[in-house]
This record gives structure tokens, sequence and C-alpha cells, in this order.
């Protein structure tokens, strides 16, 4: 009678230790990859790169967990987000874009079964995550669609490509060439690149300001002008102007008095704080132009005096653009 409990126990043992092995061969049959996306910098659609103001330094990871229940769990992971900001991610269905009212590659409504969800940023990275309605096999190799991250400093848009932060194939690698970038950092004018052009005023001589330049697709490159210790409700004019010969210019200017708005032209709001306040421009010109071979100056208008474009000492920042 022992014998036969011994044998019915060691049986017992055996079966169970195939049931767990069973479990986990099946849990090591469920597939998981993931993706990365960067700053759409025309990778996906070359004439429409992202053209806002967000810091280009944002990324996203996706990752797609098989299920048992023949779903796909979609965990989206946003880096390098902006503290409160609400960001918008989507998956929307490709489609032909003469077939659609207003000519986009895709359907304007997202695809809830797949991805829709909004996350709050937190200045550092933050992760949602939705089951999606679909096997991870017909999304990873069959599924037609775009991932999209709306910015959260533009009113959310299904039709202007330039304000996705990040569109690219759902669950496929992204096409990420290495495009080229550079800072550049000015002072307040105190006469360092003409000394009788040093600002004259009462402006807080505290005020900084950078360019950014990115390389895009097509040969084209975004420009965002940064301010720091700005006047809150103050609007600052910062333009870039051709450089010129004084002798041929109506003013003896060292520079042609109209703003060159192909390359930087915008009012930039001050908002009172540490913090940068800024403006973006996309431009026709390449990097390379931009910050090799164009000949300009950069200049940002005193805020408490009328916008003069004759009179250098009113320019709270004035340097050569770009460089």
């Amino acid at each position: 009678m022992k014998f036969n409990q011994s044998l019915l126990l060691l049986v017992g043992l055996a079966m169970f230790s195939l049931f767990l092995s069973s479990c986990k061969d099946d849990e090591e049959d469920l597939e998981m990859t993931s993706y990365e996306y960067v700053l759409h910098n025309g990778q996906a659609v070359p004439s429409a790169a992202y053209g806002g103001s967000h810091p280009t330094d944002f990324t996203s990871d996706m990752q797609l967990e098989e299920l048992e229940n023949g779903n796909t769990k979609i965990t989206v992971t946003l880096n390098n987000t902006i503290d409160g900001a609400v960001y918008h991610l989507h998956a929307h269905d490709a489609a032909d874009a003469s077939t659609t009212p207003n000519g986009t590659p895709y359907i304007e409504a997202p695809n809830a079964d797949i991805l829709v969800q909004m996350v709050t940023g937190n200045g550092s990275s933050v992760t949602v995550t939705q089951e999606a309605m679909m096997s991870y096999t017909k999304l990873t190799t069959e599924y037609s669609g775009f991932f999209v991250v709306h910015d959260p400093l533009q009113d959310v848009s299904t039709t202007d490509i330039t304000t996705y932060l990040v569109v690219g194939g759902f669950a496929r690698t992204q096409d990420n060439p290495d495009y080229a970038s550079s800072t550049f950092q000015y002072d307040f004018n105190t006469g360092q690149l003409v000394p009788e052009f040093a600002y004259s005023g009462d402006h807080s001589n505290s005020l900084k300001a950078s360019i950014q330049v990115d390389e895009l697709a097509e040969n084209r490159s975004r420009i965002t002008v940064s301010l720091m210790n700005t006047m809150d409700g103050m609007v600052y004019n910062t333009h870039a102007h051709d450089m010129a010969d004084a002798a041929t210019t109506p003013n003896g200017t060292p520079y042609i008095e109209t703003p060159n708005a192909g390359v930087f032209a915008a009012t930039i709001d001050g908002n009172g704080s540490l913090e940068a306040t800024a403006s973006t421009n996309v431009s026709e010109m390449s990097y390379s132009d931009i910050t090799t071979s164009y000949d300009g100056f950069f200049v940002v208008h005193d805020p408490l005096q009328e916008v003069s474009t004759v009179d250098p000492t009113t320019y709270v920042i004035l340097g050569v653009f770009a460089r």
C-alpha cells in the first residue's frame, strides 16, 4: 500500500512537472519586440518635417508583447518630455491620399482598437499601455499604419504633419538618417560684435539667446531661436538680416534692413522666467548653407523701445547668425 502511494506521488509530481514545463514553453513561445522613434525630421514625409519648438531630444520607444488571448500589449515610452504637457498618441490606418478628404496618406480618425492614448509629461520619461485588438503577427507584418505623437505645444491636428513630433510606420523599423544639429549661444549686446553698436536702454543685461539649427530631409533646415531671462508680457522681435556693404544701403547699415524671413523673422513672447521661450522656422536653406555660407546678423530688438532696423544700439542681442 505504501508502495502504491509512493508510486502515485511520483507520477503526480512528474505530471505536475510536465504541466509547469508546458506552461513555460507556452510563455517562451509568446513573442516580443520593440521599435525606436526619434523626432520627425522628414524620415516618413520628407516635405513635412516637424516644425515646432519642442526640444528636439524627444524620442519614443514602442514595445509589442504577444498575449495568450490573441491580442497584443503595446507599451509606449516617451523620453525627454515637457513637465505638465499633454501628449496625444495615435495609430492611423494608411490610405491612398487621393481618396482622403484632405489628401493625407492615412485615415484622419485614429484607430482606437490599436492605439489611442494621452499622457502627461513629467520632464523625463512617461509610459502608457494599451491592449490592441489585433494579433502580434498581424501588427508586425501586415498592418499598414502610422504611429503619431502630436506636439503638446500646438493644437492637435490630424492633417498638419508638421505638428507631429513623431510619425513613422506603426510597429516598423524607422529610417533614422544621421541628421546634423548645432546650437549657437549669444550673450547680451555689450558691443562684442561692434563696440559702437553696444545696447543703450533699460533692459536687463541678463538676457541670453540661442539658435539651434537642425538638418531636415530635402536639404531644408529647422531653425529654433530661444530667449532666456525675458521680461514677462514683452514682445521680442527677432530677425535674421543679410549682411551688406554699408556703402550700398540707404542708411549706411552693414546689413539689409528688411529681415530675411526665409531664414528667421518672428516675434517671441517673454515669460518672465529663467525658462526659455522660443519660436521656430523651417527654412528652405540647407543646414550646411545656414551654418557655413550664410552671411547674416542675428538681431533681437529691445521690447522697451520702438523697433528700429537702423539703430543697432536698440538691439538687446546682436551677433553673426548661426556662428
